[in-house]
């Protein structure tokens, strides 16, 4: 449950879904501590909080920070529990705060949009309830919400007892950041950069990411160019190997790009797609996820004119360029 690194203590904090865990990170400093990822609230997550605690002979007053590196809620779901805990500030960029807002804010804006989304692209809609309910099971698990403090790419912000970069990394998700420290060359990437499992890419909408997929091969064409010595992902096990891990990332989007316009000699709707790349034996949640990566491939083949989209009865389909 807690492993001691150099730069951090690792919390595996539990997941009631098939990643089994997340990562948090305490990171112990002269003047206090920063948390880093507290994970999705459950019951057992707060146990498993309270556990750090008494292991770590934390006190809550010694706890100056919250950092999250963006709003999933593995990620984002007990911060608001521990600032109620703690009284301290949560970090996170605007984009990620806009994003929280649109997913479990008043009326949750985006499950419908979603749902609509999906819809169009070949959903069948009696899939639609039960993918409602699935999304909305989110906003107990994230509640309450924090005050959330804005930091922004660029500035410099205290983790324990150094200084680390933002660094700006879109396409996982909306305002990701990872946090770079320049003397120690150490990297706590989120979910930007993981090993041995490959983060989800989910075209959402066109004002939130009109290329998602775009965005996160940019993003990691411009970490791998950071010298990286130790970094902290959010899921697995921590890795040095960072760079290159950031390239085969790349070179699996790009063979993912491929299969799917091999796929499209017939004009065939996402959710089609979905199911022939990723199998129909997906939980809803895996379901949602593997829908919304697939729609960032499509989006991305279309911009670039590899594929066509085409409408048939109110259904989407894509289809390549000849």
């Amino acid at each position: 449950m807690i492993t001691k690194h150099p730069d951090a203590f690792q919390i595996k904090v539990p997941l009631p879904f098939p990643l089994r865990w997340v990562n948090a990170y305490v990171v112990e400093g002269p003047e206090g501590w920063t948390i880093v990822d507290p994970g999705l609230r459950t019951a057992e997550a707060e146990g498993v909080w309270q556990h750090v605690f008494a292991e770590l002979s934390l006190h809550p007053s010694r706890i100056e920070r919250i950092v999250l590196t963006h709003h999933h809620p593995d990620h984002y779901g007990l911060a608001g529990w521990l600032q109620e805990l703690i009284d301290a500030p949560v970090l996170l960029s605007q984009a990620g705060l806009n994003q929280a807002r649109l997913l479990w804010g008043e009326h949750t804006p985006l499950t419908e949009r979603l749902l609509t989304l999906f819809r169009r692209h070949g959903l069948p809609e009696e899939l639609t309830t039960p993918m409602r309910e699935h999304m909305d099971g989110f906003v107990e698990a994230v509640s309450p919400q924090p005050e959330v403090t804005l930091v922004e790419a660029g500035e410099m912000v205290p983790l324990g007892g150094k200084s680390y970069r933002t660094i700006h990394t879109p396409g996982h998700a909306s305002g990701h950041l990872c946090f770079y420290q320049p003397e120690t060359k150490v990297m706590f990437c989120g979910d930007h950069v993981l090993p041995q499992i490959s983060p989800n890419v989910s075209y959402l909408s066109e004002d939130i990411d009109a290329n998602p997929l775009s965005s996160y091969l940019h993003s990691l064409e411009e970490v791998s160019r950071y010298e990286v010595s130790f970094a902290y992902p959010g899921h697995r096990e921590p890795f040095s190997r960072f760079a290159d891990r950031a390239r085969e990332l790349i070179g699996h989007h790009e063979e993912r790009l491929s299969a799917m316009e091999a796929l499209l000699a017939e004009p065939l709707s996402a959710y089609e797609v979905c199911r022939a790349v990723f199998g129909d034996r997906l939980s809803f949640h895996q379901l949602r996820f593997a829908l919304a990566e697939t729609l960032a491939h499509l989006v991305w083949l279309q911009k670039a004119g590899r594929a066509v989209q085409q409408e048939r009865q109110d259904i989407l389909y894509y289809v390549k360029n000849r």
